[in-house]
């Protein structure tokens, strides 16, 4: 296969060769055949659900949920990480063995979703902080636990995200890291002294910065300060345009640099109508039209994100909160070398993952072509 275009990186006019599953080779041209641009697929590590369905809940048929990645094809999305949210153990266990099950007879959604992230339930129990997690099942690190939720995972468990505030903590984090888990921080209300030592045990990057905390907290110190301040600490954020003002993603993104990448954090409402719902876990929520998800009695509480990926990239380019190159970079090689460093991403011997987009008058991103692993997936 044969993919033409201007490239992500530097808008110059690129042939992209493929054999089988990989890049062969990426060679200037002169006049491509389109005037798309091509780069890496999009990589989103907190999916919780999407098109009104829900990694977590459990279904009769796993299959029902193959309709996620299909989705997520359409949005230029060719990784992901399905996102289990605090519940109780026994919950747990069933979602994840539903999505090793969903793997195995979907050969789509074995391609797309290569691990699962584990958000909580070794979270804060505080209002706020916790956001629309259960507090009933909020727990301490549990490290047995997550050994039996990775047999029933069959290893797939790739990413946790939990608060340093509980004393087990740090332990906790060195057995996920000896065990090549990512630890995340998110949903905390831990001091600086612990939030430090969570780092220093291995933690590498924060959930959501700037989301799940407090509605009000002290001007100093407090635990998003000290986020910000670690330099060994990347940062993951929602740019949906509700999640977090503009001013504060420039201020984010002039203190993290290349270590802040994009989630979308999209739950099952996402790419809904507009209205109230109904939710096994969040409650009554409210979806406006907007594209604003929050809790019906409290809209200063999110309940996830209606948006995806693209459309977070969008947000960046529209408001000149990123260059096109830049804002593709935070939503693809970055959260891919978070996880796989020594892992080529966009270069010869590199998996085929790969979209071609195009951009409107508007700045609104549009996906026209997505490739992985060598097989076309999506096309408009």
């Amino acid at each position: 296969m044969k993919l033409q275009g201007y490239s992500y990186q530097n808008n110059l006019p690129i042939e992209i060769n493929l054999i089988d599953q990989r890049i062969e080779s990426i060679i200037p041209i002169s006049h491509p055949a389109n005037d798309f641009s091509i780069g890496p697929g999009f990589t989103d590590i907190q999916v919780n659900g999407y098109g009104g369905v829900d990694y977590n809940e459990v279904y009769t048929d796993p299959n029902k949920l193959s309709s996620i990645p299909r989705l997520l094809f359409k949005a230029g999305v060719t990784t992901h990480f399905p996102t289990i949210i605090t519940n109780s153990a026994e919950q747990i266990s069933k979602l994840i063995k539903q999505v090793v099950a969903l793997r195995k007879s979907d050969e789509l959604a074995r391609l797309s979703i290569e691990g699962l992230h584990i958000e909580g339930p070794f979270i804060s129990p505080a209002d706020g902080p916790r956001g629309a997690h259960p507090k009933e099942f909020v727990c301490p690190p549990d490290w047995s636990l997550v050994q039996r939720w990775q047999d029933d995972a069959e290893g797939l468990i790739s990413i946790i995200t939990l608060s340093p505030e509980w004393e087990s903590a740090n332990s906790f984090i060195e057995q996920c890291v000896k065990n090549k888990i990512l630890v995340s921080i998110g949903h905390t209300q831990a001091t600086h002294q612990q939030l430090h030592d969570a780092v220093s045990a291995g933690a590498r990057l924060s959930t959501h910065l700037g989301n799940g905390m407090h509605p009000i907290i002290p001007r100093f110190p407090n635990y998003l300060w000290s986020q910000l301040a670690d330099d060994r600490l990347g940062a993951s954020i929602i740019s949906d345009g509700f999640h977090l003002p503009v001013e504060v993603i420039q201020v984010f993104k002039k203190v993290k640099n290349e270590k802040m990448i994009l989630v979308s954090d999209s739950v099952s409402l996402a790419g809904m109508p507009p209205g109230d719902y109904d939710l096994h876990i969040g409650g009554q929520v409210t979806l406006t039209k907007e594209g604003k998800l929050h809790l019906r009695n409290n809209p200063s509480i999110f309940a996830g994100s209606s948006a995806n990926i693209k459309e977070c990239v969008s947000f960046l380019v529209k408001n000149n909160l990123a260059s096109l190159s830049e804002a593709w970079e935070m939503a693809s090689v970055r959260p891919q070398r978070l996880l796989h460093p020594d892992i080529p991403v966009f270069e010869k011997g590199a998996l085929a993952d790969l979209v071609i987009l195009k951009k409107n008058q508007q700045d609104q991103i549009e996906v026209i072509k997505t490739i992985k692993e060598g097989r076309e997936v999506y096309s408009c």
